[in-house]
């Protein structure tokens, strides 16, 4: 099987991204227009034949969140109606995921809310990457196809070849994480113990690992206002951590971040390009590109082969 009935389209969210991973597909990027109304409703035409074809569409669900979540939403509708074969939402960056179970009273699951969402609208399967936990695999009902970016992410820093190196999870539940890069790596790792008192306020307390003379790298699935990241390094300076990079998938970078960042002792941010950073600058950041990863991903979907061996 071929790409000749693939049909890549895009929303407001990431075209950039998008028009990448049609360039190693090797299609043109769909003819779609994805504007609104003067009233600020979305409106949506699809201007290729879906008919038959097998679809995939790119967006991120970042900010603006609700713009971009209603404008996939959307698109979905129509090439369901213009009778698509098949709908991929491949959704490099997964908002309204921090809300995925009831940590207290009268609280959404809005994780669940979106998966919802995202099914009624007709899609017949998800492609994402780096969801903020694992979980939210279970609140669809149809496949998901859960990419990792740390691939990406290894191969920037093997090439660095920094000395005296350990990973650090920024908190109990990004151990796993931080273990399987620090495997990959061949070296060890720490763990900073939080405590996160309201909502984009964390307060770090302790370090747990040796991270004494070390170069570090505090790994996490998303930065968005920075405020937890830099506190760490305050942390990890403390206790006589050398040089320190922070590493992420998902760069929000909302509010004071970039201030936030280039303030900080921080030697360098590397991200993802899952997320645009439009007129966000830093000379600190280092942004690679998840195009080729998930170009990959769509083919092995089209060609209904394994997308885990990406992992191997």
């Amino acid at each position: 099987m071929g790409v000749d009935d693939i049909r890549i389209f895009s929303g407001n969210a990431n075209r950039g991204l998008a028009e990448e991973i049609c360039k190693y597909v090797d299609i043109p990027l769909g003819n779609a227009e994805v504007d609104s109304f003067s009233d600020g409703e979305t409106c949506v035409q699809i201007n290729d034949n879906v008919r038959g074809a097998d679809v995939f569409l790119v967006q991120s669900t970042c900010p603006p969140t609700n713009q971009n979540l209603m404008e996939l939403l959307i698109m979905i509708d129509a090439v369901k109606r213009a009778s698509a074969r098949r709908i991929t939402a491949v959704i490099p960056y997964y908002g309204y995921a921090r809300q995925d179970r009831k940590v207290q009273p009268r609280v959404p699951i809005t994780a669940k809310l979106v998966a919802d969402l995202l099914t009624v609208a007709g899609i017949h399967r998800i492609l994402t990457i780096d969801l903020h936990v694992g979980q939210i695999q279970g609140f669809f009902n149809i496949p998901v196809d859960h990419l990792f970016a740390a691939s990406v992410i290894i191969d920037y820093f093997k090439n660095k070849d920094i000395s005296d190196l350990v990973i650090v999870s920024p908190d109990a539940g990004g151990v796993e994480r931080a273990r399987a890069v620090a495997k990959r790596l061949n070296t060890s790792i720490a763990i900073i113990d939080k405590r996160r008192e309201e909502k984009n306020v964390a307060k770090a307390m302790h370090v747990i690992g040796n991270v004494q003379d070390k170069n570090l790298i505090i790994l996490d699935d998303m930065i968005d206002t920075a405020g937890s990241i830099t506190q760490s390094v305050g942390a990890l300076k403390q206790y006589g951590a050398k040089d320190i990079y922070a590493c992420c998938t998902h760069g929000v970078f909302s509010g004071n971040a970039m201030e936030r960042i280039n303030n900080s002792e921080l030697k360098e941010v590397v991200t993802t390009n899952t997320i645009p950073l439009g007129d966000k600058k830093s000379d600190k950041i280092a942004v690679l590109s998840v195009a080729k990863f998930l170009a990959d991903a769509i083919v092995r979907i089209h060609q209904e082969s394994s997308v885990s061996s990406l992992f191997v």
